[in-house]
């Protein structure tokens, strides 16, 4: 089992071996409140996407969105409406929230639906490759 240790809080993260676990990963890593626990669940070739629908890359960029989430402090919920796998590859549609009352003292009201792939490494667990939080949300083409 693959597991990254985070030691300011002497957890451990654990990827999935199967395309069910991924929601359960995702909610552990994200939940840890940590950058660099988080990047843990993402490949080096991965791509998160922006409230502004651009895509952030590498670890510095996507390290700084990251920051944005975890600045309010508060746990995600997130309900899945759709894993589809074919192969290697996996959809994911979920339904998502951050909602309570932030480390300064405003309430917090996010909520979208992700639109994410994640895809199964040659050592057997899954990552994200892309990581698209307001993925159905409707934007310019043009």
């Amino acid at each position: 089992m693959y597991e990254q240790s985070n030691p300011t809080n002497n957890r451990k993260y654990t990827l999935s071996t199967t395309p069910e676990g991924i929601v359960d990963s995702l909610l552990a890593h994200i939940n840890s409140l940590d950058v660099e626990t988080m990047l843990g669940f993402y490949e080096s070739d991965a791509i998160l996407v922006n409230a502004k629908g651009e895509p952030q890359r590498g670890r510095e960029d996507i390290g700084a969105e990251l920051s944005r989430y975890f600045s309010f402090g508060l746990p995600m919920s997130i309900t899945a409406r759709h894993i589809f796998v074919a192969g290697d590859l996996a959809s994911l549609v979920l339904d998502w929230n951050i909602v309570g009352i932030g480390k300064n003292g405003e309430k917090v009201h996010m909520v979208a639906t992700s639109n994410d792939i994640a895809r199964k490494g040659s050592d057997g667990y899954w990552r994200y490759i892309i990581d698209n939080p307001f993925g159905t949300q409707v934007r310019s083409l043009y």
